[in-house]
């Protein structure tokens, strides 16, 4: 038993207050679960900001130039797009959010969390401004949006090892209670 289970009295079932963590099964849940907890602090933040004039415009380019995501300015407008994107940005974290303590949606914030930086990863290869040409082109990068966008490969990181410890923890969750039959 970890610390943090000793601490929280999280049991196989014993306990009269049963918590249910997603991860619990699958490795250490201080880790998960400040994997989880960066991601929703993220989320909430720049979901929120999608609301702003200042960040619809200063998101604008990415979106303009991506081959994915462009469509969302001929349908709804700069501020719509971005409004749309924060829809999806505060839904990952909602899910997370419950994810912390039902397994399906701990899976399903993290797919999301995955879906996102996959997504804003592109924009590496689909932005004018990544390379730094008066540091020599690629592979230097420029500050912005070159750092700015490569700063998505560890949100990925830690998303994809968040979306793997929660599958994991529902196939262990269904294989227990097929065992229980």
């Amino acid at each position: 038993m970890t610390y943090l289970e000793e601490k929280l009295q999280v049991t196989d079932g014993a306990h009269p207050l049963r918590l249910q963590i997603a991860e619990k099964s699958v490795g250490s849940l201080y880790l998960f679960g400040l994997l989880r907890w960066a991601l929703v602090v993220v989320f909430l933040w720049f979901g929120g900001m999608k609301f702003t004039s200042y960040e619809a415009n200063g998101i604008a380019p990415f979106i303009a130039h991506s081959p994915f995501m462009s469509w969302l300015h001929t349908v709804f407008g700069i501020r719509g797009a971005s409004e749309v994107i924060g829809v999806l940005e505060l839904s990952t974290a909602a899910a997370l959010i419950v994810g912390a303590v039902r397994p399906f949606f701990s899976a399903l914030g993290a797919a999301m969390s995955t879906m996102t930086y996959l997504i804003t990863l592109t924009f590496f290869l689909s932005t004018p401004g990544v390379a730094e040409p008066t540091a020599g082109g690629f592979p230097a990068i420029s500050a912005a949006p070159g750092q700015f966008l490569l700063k998505d490969l560890v949100l990925l990181a830690a998303s994809l090892c968040l979306l793997g410890a929660s599958v994991q923890g529902l196939h262990r969750k269904d294989q227990q209670s097929q065992d229980g039959r």
